[in-house]
């Protein structure tokens, strides 16, 4: 499995668009920092057929620590949730990805 950085992905979107990479970089930048500022705000994100952004919140809980078995206070956080829209979902069926690991096992 590869994994992509925003400056592969700039390259490929430069490659196809003609554009200048430097300003893909900038608009990329810019979109991310979009959904960061409207998740921060309590907003989601919709994106036809892509996805859905979206943030939760967790409640406070106990947990334990495994090697002193004491109790350990766990306070609330906020978290991200995504639910895949129809075309990511058709695409991850149509391209089916198996690690390498997972099929040598028989899984």
């Amino acid at each position: 499995m590869a994994t992509i950085s925003k400056k592969e992905l700039a390259s490929r979107i430069t490659d196809s668009t003609k554009a200048k990479q430097v300003m893909v970089k900038r608009i990329i930048q810019a979109f991310l920092d979009e959904i960061i500022n409207e998740l921060s705000k309590g907003n989601r994100l919709e994106f036809r057929d892509f996805g859905v952004f979206e943030t939760r919140t967790r409640a406070a809980r106990t947990a334990q620590n495994p090697k002193t078995l004491e109790p350990v206070k766990v306070p609330a956080k906020r978290t991200v949730k995504f639910k895949m829209g129809r075309l990511l979902r058709q695409g991850l069926e149509y391209f089916p990805h198996v690690p390498e690991e997972a099929s040598a096992k028989g899984e």
